[in-house]
């Protein structure tokens, strides 16, 4: 694997996308010592102004990105992406909730924002590169030595407790190329102290929120104000069909849920199926959130060439959410219907709780992340 960085090039442009976090911060600090000419900017995604700094697009996240950019002596710029966000992230996010599915909105926030639309507003700035405070780690490999073309290869980070490869896997040849993840070798802690002796105004700032469209952590008035439809009361319903119980909207409860479901016969119940069209939620015992087998769509080789996998088996391990370990499994890629391209068939070898519909699911060989895609129903 050669090295994704380069050692000292003062004419090589780095757009930087600044949260006004710790991550970024350093990221940017160390690109600036390898001599990188950078452009930090932050995404005006969706925060208004009186969010707090705990969100990653907030008016004080502009300003302590902004400062740090001031220290470490480079540009800083916040662009106004809201309606992008709107339209790619948060009304998916309603969709899929009124849709009786649970999404994953950071996964389409890296897909669409970052490794798209920044991407593109880096080549407008002349940037070779879009650099964030990922923790992930991008390899590139001679594939013929006659035309030292390359392939490009995505790699969970070092700290097991921070990689975040997970809601990566979108990502394909072309953004790998010109993407750099500064952290990908480091640990939270590492990153931390790097910033202490820095002296980085943003050192002891705490994680941002993990939604930062929903102001104060509110997700129950945020769904209410923005998909009343997903927050109608319905039936509770048990596996033979029979109403037991009524449920406050089918868009605050997921897939194995166990909150707030209570016990039915004397036995605790969890959440095993939420039907739309009833907007009804089944409840069941825990053996049934066991799952063996998923289908996902809009699937994504990073490698690219799906076409090769037609018909094949791969022996990988897969995750089916970002904090769940990486479960022994089968991958068969299938030509997909009519109105979706190649989907996987996922066949675990040990049965897995809660495969949630809307969530992704992402396949690795050892360290490197192949690629993934969205759970379906069937």
């Amino acid at each position: 694997m050669m090295n994704h960085y380069m050692t000292r090039f003062m004419d090589i442009k780095v757009l930087v996308a600044m949260s006004g976090g710790v991550d970024s911060s350093v990221a940017a600090a160390l690109l600036k010592e390898q001599g990188y000419d950078l452009i930090g900017v932050t995404m005006s995604l969706s925060c208004s102004s009186k969010s707090s700094d705990r969100g990653c697009c907030s008016f004080d996240a502009a300003k302590d990105a902004k400062k740090v950019a001031e220290l470490l002596g480079f540009p800083h710029y916040t662009l106004n992406f809201k309606d992008d966000f709107q339209h790619y992230v948060i009304d998916n996010f309603i969709e899929e909730y009124i849709n009786g599915r649970t999404p994953n909105p950071c996964v389409r926030c890296n897909q669409f924002m970052k490794f798209d639309l920044l991407m593109r507003k880096a080549r407008e700035l002349g940037a070779e590169f879009v650099a964030t405070g990922h923790y992930a780690r991008i390899g590139k490999y001679e594939t013929n030595l006659k035309s030292q073309a390359l392939n490009y290869k995505l790699f969970k980070g070092v700290d097991d407790r921070k990689d975040q490869s997970y809601a990566l896997y979108t990502m394909n040849q072309e953004s790998l190329a010109h993407t750099l993840f500064p952290l990908g070798e480091m640990t939270k802690d590492e990153v931390r102290e790097k910033a202490k002796e820095l002296k980085l105004p943003v050192a002891e700032k705490a994680e941002s929120q993990e939604l930062c469209f929903v102001e104060g952590d509110d997700y129950g008035k945020f769904l209410k104000e923005f998909c009343p439809e997903a927050v109608k009361p319905g039936p509770i319903l048990d596996k033979d069909g029979n109403i037991i119980g009524l449920h406050g909207g089918i868009a605050f409860y997921t897939i194995g849920q166990r909150k707030g479901i209570g016990a039915h016969r004397g036995n605790p119940k969890y959440v095993v199926e939420i039907d739309r069209g009833k907007n009804a939620i089944v409840i069941g015992d825990q053996d049934d959130t066991l799952g063996k087998e998923l289908v996902a769509e809009q699937f994504n080789l990073i490698a690219g060439s799906v076409d090769r996998l037609i018909g094949r088996e791969l022996e990988v391990t897969a995750k089916i959410r970002y904090n769940s370990p990486a479960a022994e499994a089968v991958l068969k890629v299938e030509h997909g219907t009519q109105n979706t391209e190649h989907r996987a068939r996922v066949i675990f070898k040990k049965p897995q709780r809660a495969i949630t519909p809307g969530q992704s699911v992402v396949f690795y060989r050892g360290e490197e992340a192949l690629g993934g895609g969205v759970i379906q129903r069937e």
